[in-house]
């Protein structure tokens, strides 16, 4: 019996951008068909992992492989068998959408009535056929990002990775947008994505949770938020340090206080909300509880907010 190739595999990859580590041993595997979100704020590797994984820069060590083959040596293999949506634009909003769909077939080797025939189940996969002849530029934001996946998908891809997909999308767009990519998921398109949106990675079926070059975390959302075994405060008060040390002491909960703000978790929270009110009083200027969030487990696994770094300029800027 041969032995089982995940579509991604990721092994102690790292990768240094002078003395900088943006990427420290990561290693991951993604099974055909998964939804898996590479979750993180800016600075924290993604970027990185998404151009090593689409061909576009080879790792300092370590290896990466799609569909069986190495991104580095085998690059028009892995290309062939990958769709790539970029958070930057990549139509010609001069064209219409059915000339950018025909440019960028033939760019896979597409041509003539096959071409043709993708085209049309495409746009028709995508809700776009009533707007194949209109220009892109007169197109919204939604209906673009529609048709840069209808482009990546024309070569009918095992894999299709995309970075930020749902960036500078409104609410609406961004459900549309997920319900096609969800359909993709459901005919056996195994999905990648990039995102710092807790949201779009509460729709994932796994996540590897980044930061600052490591995976500090990898499994289903709802298992992640497990690690998180308790409910969450969150208390903005004066003195939180004094604060914070008399919840440690008097009240038996686990806290820490991140970027001035404290973090207590207890299995009591519920019940123990009024004698807070009770022993601080005017000390407590606002104070929340909640079910454990994906950035509930970032804190948890780092000790700092998800945030968006100081130094993500070098990752960014390469």
């Amino acid at each position: 019996m041969s032995r089982f190739v995940p579509i991604v595999n990721v092994d102690n990859i790292r990768h240094l951008y002078g003395s900088h580590v943006a990427l420290d041993g990561i290693s991951f595997e993604v099974p055909a068909g998964e939804c898996f979100g590479l979750l993180g704020p800016n600075g924290s590797g993604k970027s990185t992992l998404f151009k090593i994984l689409t061909t576009l820069l080879p790792p300092s060590s370590g290896s990466a492989f799609v569909a069986g083959h190495n991104v580095v040596t085998q690059r028009s293999d892995v290309r062939s068998r990958i769709g790539v949506v970029f958070q930057s634009p990549s139509l010609d909003i001069h064209l219409t959408v059915r000339e950018n769909l025909v440019h960028g077939g033939r760019l896979y080797g597409l041509s003539s009535e096959d071409l043709r025939r993708r085209v049309s189940a495409v746009t028709q996969a995508l809700n776009i056929d009533d707007r194949a002849n209109a220009l892109v530029k007169t197109l919204s934001g939604g209906l673009k990002r529609r048709v840069e996946l209808a482009k990546c998908m024309l070569h009918e891809p095992a894999l299709l990775i995309l970075d930020e997909p749902c960036n500078g999308l409104d609410p609406v767009a961004r459900v549309e947008f997920w319900q096609y990519l969800t359909r993709y998921g459901n005919r056996g398109v195994t999905l990648l994505l990039t995102t710092h949106d807790m949201d779009e990675a509460d729709q994932c079926d796994r996540l590897a949770l980044f930061d600052r070059g490591k995976l500090v975390a990898l499994g289903m959302p709802d298992e992640l938020k497990q690690r998180v075994s308790a409910d969450c405060i969150t208390i903005v008060a004066d003195d939180a340090a004094l604060v914070a040390g008399e919840l440690e002491a008097n009240f038996k909960m686990t806290v820490r206080v991140i970027d001035g703000v404290i973090r207590a978790e207890s299995r009591e929270a519920a019940t123990i909300m009024p004698q807070l009110f009770a022993r601080f009083g005017s000390r407590i200027r606002s104070i929340t509880l909640s079910k454990p969030t994906l950035g509930d487990v970032f804190m948890h696994e780092t000790g700092h907010r998800f945030a968006n770094h100081a130094d993500k300029n070098v990752e960014e800027q390469r």
